[in-house]
């Protein structure tokens, strides 16, 4: 097998090409990502333990990495093969719990040596290299657990979801709430009729806790003992190294975080999408809030998130039901309470939550779906008994692991793999709409200036019309640069 040329990678990482929706898969997957073309013949399943346990390779051992690997090693049918993280100190203890597992920081060189040895992939990276090592694993037809969000865009969240029918691999997200009975109580509510015809869905959370609406750093840093620095930029623009950023407030930069909605919107928007069956929104619209530097001077900081955000994404109805209207908040704005709710009664589960308003009556749940209710609450355990329209998923919510496993030895296509909580099918345009939240806030701060030097602010204002087969703002061109980006090689 040989690696591409650095020639044919920059060839094929050109601008006017990485701005079509069809060179993701050869731009992320192959160029811009170093990544080896794979010869027919290894396509396949792979290596079977003798003991026909689900063999796994992590990429990302460490952090939220490290819970998910446990996670799979307890449902008792995976083993942990291989182990793939740029930062020995945060792979620490994922190494000696697994002490067989071979460990390496380049996924890439992973891939390349040891596909023939492991089924299936966990990808527990920060956001921006989501999608491109889920689809390299995918392109060797190897199952793949993939972390909230699926994507960093929302062309990504497309080409995820098609390849996985491509390539006939057993998918889901690590959204774990979709798996719980919470969600699953809110749907059995909603299919008895008990709230009528949901119009409007409060969503809203208290993050960001990590610094957002500010500047990058000025002062280099060193890069610590055990980090790759370039890995782990991978396909983001090359910068210096900032202390600060690393393990968690990347979060709050574009280019490799998907700041609050990114975090928390695929936990706390995944029961109205579960509930209702919402596809793609037809139109965005937002407000953020303003920070300033002294009076009359506003700060701006396009490069990362706000402090707080509104979102407002409408769905059309569908079978004669009305349209949707979803309120995403965050930086810990809420909606105002419930009348129905009572006065001491939690709201959500105090920090996050998701209100739905219906025709006929109201229901509440606070992050995953947990805590449903139906308002007044009193009316939550006169309607406990309703009929169950869901199917339970075993352990709910602790379940969602396992029942990925136990699909991926079951195969693509089986019972097991089409009744997962988070398959791509349902990640794929639950994380196009979360990210279409951020592609409204991304445009807010798109900045113009007049000959004359005046600034205006044309993503301001106005309401984002989404063509969403086609993956397109159709009224405000200059949005569309947020559907996809481009890949550095590294």
């Amino acid at each position: 097998m040989k690696k591409k040329t650095n020639s044919a990678s920059k060839a094929e990482n050109q601008p006017e090409q990485s701005n079509s929706r069809r060179s993701f898969l050869r731009n992320a997957g192959l160029a811009a990502a170093g990544f080896y073309i794979v010869p027919r013949h290894v396509l396949g399943r792979g290596f079977v333990a003798p003991s026909d346990k689900l063999q796994i390779a992590g990429i990302g051992a460490g952090g939220k990495g490290e819970s998910d690997l446990w996670s799979f090693f307890n449902s008792g049918k995976a083993d942990i093969a291989f182990l793939c993280d740029v930062d020995d100190r945060q792979s620490k203890k994922s190494r000696e719990r697994y002490p067989k597992a071979k460990y390496y920081k380049d996924y890439r060189e992973m891939l390349d040596k040891e596909h023939k040895y492991f089924d299936a992939v966990s990808v527990s990276t920060p956001d921006h290299m989501h999608a491109i090592q889920g689809l390299a694993a995918m392109q060797l037809k190897k199952h793949v657990y993939i972390q909230k969000p699926l994507s960093h865009n929302i062309s990504e969240a497309r080409e995820l979801t098609e390849a996985a029918h491509k390539y006939q691999v057993v998918t889901q997200m690590g959204n774990q709430g979709a798996s719980g009975d919470g969600v699953r109580k809110l749907i059995d509510w909603y299919n008895a009729g008990l709230i009528g015809d949901v119009h409007t869905i409060y969503c809203y959370t208290d993050r960001p806790v990590w610094p957002q609406g500010v500047g990058w750093p000025t002062t280099k840093g060193t890069v610590p003992e055990g980090l790759d620095w370039n890995l782990w930029q991978g396909v983001a623009p090359a910068k210096d190294y900032v202390d600060g950023l690393l393990p968690f407030n990347w979060r709050g930069w574009w280019d490799y975080g998907t700041g609050a909605l990114g975090d928390m919107a695929c936990h706390i928007m995944a029961p109205a999408f579960a509930v209702l069956g919402l596809g793609y929104p037809v139109s965005a619209e937002c407000s953020v809030a303003t920070r300033y530097l002294q009076p009359w001077t506003r700060a701006y900081y396009p490069e990362s998130g706000p402090t707080a955000s509104h979102i407002i994404l409408t769905f059309k109805g569908q079978n004669g039901k009305p349209d949707v209207k979803l309120h995403w908040m965050d930086g810990g704005i809420q909606p105002a309470r419930p009348e129905e709710l009572g006065p001491n009664e939690m709201m959500g589960d105090g920090g996050n939550g998701a209100i739905f308003e219906g025709t006929k009556g109201k229901m509440i749940c606070g992050t995953y779906g947990a805590l449903p209710n139906l308002l007044p609450t009193s009316k939550s355990k006169e309607y406990d008994g309703v009929p169950q329209t869901v199917k339970r998923v075993p352990k709910g919510d602790g379940g969602h692991y396992a029942a990925w496993v136990e699909a991926a030895i079951a195969g693509y296509g089986s019972a097991q793999a089409k009744e997962l909580s988070s398959n791509f099918d349902i990640a794929g345009p639950l994380t196009e709409s979360v990210l279409m939240g951020n592609l409204a806030i991304r445009s807010f701060d798109i900045q113009k200036k007049s000959e004359s030097g005046r600034v205006s602010y044309p993503g301001r204002n106005i309401k984002l019309l989404w063509d969403g087969p086609n993956m397109k703002i159709t009224n405000f061109d200059e949005a569309n640069q947020f559907v996809r980006k481009q890949y550095r090689a590294f």
